[in-house]
Order: structure tokens, then C-alpha cells, then sequence
């Protein structure tokens, strides 16, 4: 089954916000709201959230930095339900927040009618642009038998444009492109210049007319900055990753292209990839990428990274 044909144009750069939610580190409403305004100011007009990003918080800042402003897509995910806890302490899950609620897996037509409400609650909106399946890794037969059905009722109902699924992997995905009429797959760092395993999935949604939106292009910050350095996939990077993150990046020193530039030009060369999606936790790292967005990359260096069997 092929994607709907009334999807909302995609912008071609977005906005990730999960950092701004504390992500491993807190992120003050200040900073937060300073960080949205510069990609903004930067013209992002598409910007990606979720209830797991700071149990809620992350839907909250940006519905507020967002609000008056009109011309943006918006994505929410649905799957995890944030329920008070009442246990205390800081979150365990990769944000420092406090844990006064807690997540629950929920891929249930009503847990997932639920979590939509309570998204655009929390955001302040009437509707969303996009809805994604979130992370269904261990839910897969309830997500395709109950999710995505639900889903696809608020989509006819006109309460989210586009539905689809959001993973690090690629295989349950394709499961989504081929058994469902998702319109929207956002996959994380596995089409990027050190990790292109996803490409049977990009094929499948490029036969299918599904758009890809490329998430995690800097594979958890290796491909960051001009010197490789730190970590892959959320761990220290192994000494074969990180060799072969520092040839890419001679090749692209050599062609006067800093490695994050390369890092988020490559995944839209697939037709099926309408955006790449980059998160920031402030406003110098928005600046930053945004300097080096509209840089052409010479073909040449995609044909040298071929040649030497780095692509």
C-alpha cells in the first residue's frame, strides 16, 4: 500500500526536539526557548517531538515557543502514555528531569487515542501534522494490529495529516511499508555516511511513495564536528567506526567540506528522503548547522568516498 497523496509538503531541514527536553543534561525554559527561536530564525519550519522526550516537557516547550506562529509541520509520536508516578528522584531513561511521572507502553487503539489528546494538551494544538508509531521494537504485532489502525481513523478524521512509524532500526519499519498505509518513516542513524543498512527500507519507500525523514545523521555526535571524536549509536565509538569516520573526514577536508556538513547532505540523496531531522540543545549549535546547509558538496567527493569504499 503506497502513502497518502494529501501529506503535508516536508521541508527539507528539521528541527529534533528531544535535546531541549534535557537530554543526558538540563536544559533551562530560557535556553530552550532561545533554541527553537533560532531555528526558526534560521528557517526550519519543520520541527519533530515526542511524549518520551522529557516525559512531556519537550511537547510543552515547543507548543509554547511555537505558539501564534503558522507555515510549520509538526510531528508527535504515540506508543508511550506519561502517567504520574510518584516515586521521585530523576528520570532513568536519558533526562535529567524530575520523575514525578513515568512511561508506559501502550500501542493500543485507546492508548493511542489517549496519547494523542494528551499530546496536543501538552503542545497546545488543535492537530498535528504527523504521527508517529514510536519505537515499537518489542510491540510489533500490536502497533500493526492496533496502532496503525488507530492511527489511520484519526488521520481520515483529519486530526494528523500523515501517519507513520519512528525507529533506530530498519527492519520493523519495512514491516509498516509493506503490510500498511503509513505515509512517513523516521529513521535514526542507519542511512548515514558510516551507517547505510537502511537502504532496503529507503528502496521500499521510494517504490511506495512513503517519505523518509533521516534522523540521527551525526550517529549520536561522531560525525559532529570536523575531527571525529566522542561517541556512535549513544556508546564510545569502536576503534574500526572511528577509523573510518576519520578517512571520510580527510576525504572531506581535502574537498574543503567539514565532515557535518557531508554528515547531513548525504542522506538526502536518496530520492525517498524528503528531510533530515537534527536536534540542539541550543541556539550556537542551530547557527552552526545552519551555516552549513545551503554549502553545495562537490560530487567529486561522493565519488572519491565510493572509490574508496567509504559509501
Amino acid at each position: 500500500m503506497t502513502g497518502r497523496a494529501d501529506v503535508p509538503a516536508l521541508p527539507r531541514l528539521g528541527f529534533g526536539a528531544a535535546p531541549i527536553a534535557g537530554l543526558y543534561e538540563a536544559v533551562s525554559e530560557e535556553q530552550a526557548r532561545a533554541t527553537v527561536e533560532a531555528a526558526w530564525s534560521s528557517g526550519v519550519r519543520l520541527f519533530d517531538t515526542a511524549p518520551h522526550y522529557g516525559l512531556g516537557l519537550s511537547e510543552r516547550r515547543l507548543g509554547a515557543a511555537l505558539a501564534g506562529r503558522t507555515g510549520y509541520v509538526l510531528s508527535t509520536k504515540v506508543g508511550r502514555l506519561i502517567v504520574p508516578s510518584g516515586r521521585g528522584g530523576r528520570d532513568d531513561q536519558g533526562f535529567d528531569v524530575p520523575a514525578d511521572h513515568e512511561r508506559v507502553w501502550d500501542f493500543s487503539r485507546d492508548g493511542v487515542r489517549r496519547s494523542l489528546e494528551e499530546s496536543l494538551e501538552r503542545l497546545g494544538l488543535p492537530a498535528v501534522d504527523i504521527a508517529l508509531i514510536h519505537d515499537p521494537d518489542h510491540h510489533m504485532e500490536e502497533a500493526l494490529a492496533h496502532a496503525y489502525p488507530a492511527l489511520a481513523e484519526l488521520r481520515d478524521q483529519g486530526v494528523v495529516k500523515a501517519v507513520g512509524v519512528g525507529m533506530n532500526q530498519w527492519r520493523a519499519p519495512l514491516r509498516f511499508v509493506e503490510e500498511t498505509g503509513i505515509d512517513v518513516v523516521m529513521l535514526a542513524g542507519r542511512y548515514t555516511l558510516l551507517d547505510q543498512s537502511g537502504l532496503p527500507l529507503l528502496e521500499a519507500c521510494a517504490e511506495r511513495g512513503v517519505r523518509v525523514l533521516a534522523a540521527g545523521v551525526f550517529n549520536s555526535g561522531l560525525l559532529a564536528t570536523a575531527r571525529p571524536s566522542g561517541t556512535f549509536d549513544y556508546a564510545p565509538a569502536p576503534p574500526a567506526v572511528l577509523d573510518r569516520a576519520r578517512r571520510v573526514a580527510a576525504i572531506c577536508e581535502s574537498y574543503e567540506v567539514p565532515l557535518p556538513q557531508a554528515a547531513m547532505a548525504f542522506p538526502l540523496r536518496h530520492p525517498a528522503v524528503a528531510t533530515i531531522v537534527l536536534g540542539a540543545r541550543a541556539p550556537e549549535e542551530v547557527r552552526a548547522n545552519a551555516a552549513l546547509w545551503d554549502r553545495p558538496v562537490p560530487e567529486d567527493l561522493w565519488s572519491e568516498l565510493e572509490a574508496e569504499g567509504l559509501l
